[in-house]
């Protein structure tokens, strides 16, 4: 009798489990697609709770979130949204945080065309057919790419070579496909990479200054105890040596929720 009592009560606590555990819909900038899956895995098993991930350029998830999307969280490649979604009344005051710093970074498939010391170089030769970059208007990477390229006097002799992916995801497809010779995307991709290294440019700060990026709490995930449990966790420690690992920077000494 002691030991069907037991196993009651444990079927008991687990059942409880599954009522309390909840359920999260996060909106990520696709630079971010793999490390929130991977972040998603180890929350889950912490805590018991499920999210649900949709991705896409941050420009386009804003829209989204602006036009009602059932988005809880939103994890921006930029600082700009986030605030901005605070001061529309689309995010909650306070609630938005740096949970990673992006680097943008040239790469090729090829590994015979440049390495880091003559990646800039290579670049002003512009002796190749296409440069993929995100789309600046909607994608954070992509203006920053946007911006290195005016700012060294590029700009204007090969935007007709340029081609703009939709997202960096979509912007990685191009150069890892062959489609582009080469192209501006994030070191993250790279790192998680399956492929032969290629090609690649590392751009110092002051060449290319990091891309801060800054997650926020939604409006409607205000009174969703998973909502605000994804965001704690996003800036434990555990989470942080995952984001790091996978070629991001990081925030020192961030207070937790």
């Amino acid at each position: 009798m002691r030991a069907v009592f037991i196993i009651l009560a444990l079927a008991g606590l687990l059942n409880a489990a599954t009522v309390y555990a909840g359920k999260v819909t996060v909106a990520v900038a696709a630079n971010f697609t793999g490390v929130a899956r991977q972040l998603v895995s180890l929350f889950e098993q912490e805590t018991g709770h499920r999210v649900k991930l949709s991705y896409g350029s941050t420009g386009k998830l804003y829209a989204q979130i602006q036009h009602g999307a059932p988005y809880e969280v939103f994890l921006s490649a930029d600082v700009a949204r986030p605030q901005r979604a605070i001061k529309e009344g689309l995010a909650v005051h306070g609630s938005n945080f740096t949970y990673a710093k992006g680097k943008l970074v040239l790469w090729s498939a090829d590994p015979a065309l440049f390495d880091q010391q003559t990646g800039p170089a290579f670049l002003a030769t512009e002796s190749f057919a296409r440069l993929a970059i995100a789309n600046p208007k909607t994608a954070p990477y992509g203006q920053a790419a946007f911006q290195y390229l005016r700012a060294q006097g590029l700009w204007q002799s090969i935007k007709a070579k340029v081609v703009r992916g939709d997202s960096i995801a979509q912007t990685f497809q191009f150069v890892a496909s062959g489609n582009a010779p080469l192209g501006f995307v994030a070191l993250s991709q790279i790192k998680s990479w399956q492929g032969s290294a290629g090609s690649l440019w590392l751009p110092s700060e002051q060449q290319i200054a990091p891309i801060e990026q800054q997650a926020v709490l939604l409006m409607r995930g205000e009174k969703n105890p998973a909502a605000r449990a994804f965001l704690s966790f996003l800036r434990s420690d555990q989470a942080r040596a995952v984001i790091q690992n996978a070629g991001y920077g990081v925030v020192a000494g961030i207070a937790k929720e």
